[in-house]
């Protein structure tokens, strides 16, 4: 149990530092686009914005679930890189259907993945809110 939790630590941390420095990257870029947009696109400026800002965070949590299967499979923990990856997008949104389960020896390992989610979700709300709590003002006023 305790190396279950370790590695899942582990994992949960190299997967919280790729999404931060995906968030913080993506930060940096957003002044850019920002002031290349400036009021040449004024009617899809904030669209461009955050349209983009969403398809980055599903990019980083794409890649997450992509850790978490490989790890699986890794393991073997799971068969084949199928079933990894459909277990790893259900635990790590939550979703948890039980169609496709892991050995006792395992599930703690695998329900770290869906404490990834929880935390890197959490993170992806807040730079969002954050965003439009930025935008919005510019772009109403």
């Amino acid at each position: 149990m305790t190396a279950q939790i370790f590695w899942g630590s582990v994992i949960l941390g190299i997967c919280s530092i790729i999404h931060l420095l995906i968030l913080v990257f993506w930060a940096g870029r957003l002044k850019q686009v920002n002031k290349y947009l400036g009021s040449a696109v004024r009617g899809i400026h904030l669209p461009i914005l955050i349209g983009s800002t969403f398809a980055v965070i599903v990019l980083a949590h794409t890649i997450q679930v992509w850790i978490w299967a490989i790890s699986f499979v890794l393991l073997q923990a799971l068969p084949n890189l199928s079933d990894a990856i459909y277990f790893s997008l259900v635990t790590y949104t939550t979703v948890g259907y039980g169609d496709v389960t892991m050995a006792p020896e395992f599930r703690i390992f695998g329900a770290m993945a869906s404490v990834t989610g929880l935390l890197n979700f959490g993170l992806s709300t807040a730079f969002l809110v954050g965003l439009l709590g930025k935008l919005m003002p510019e772009h109403l006023g």
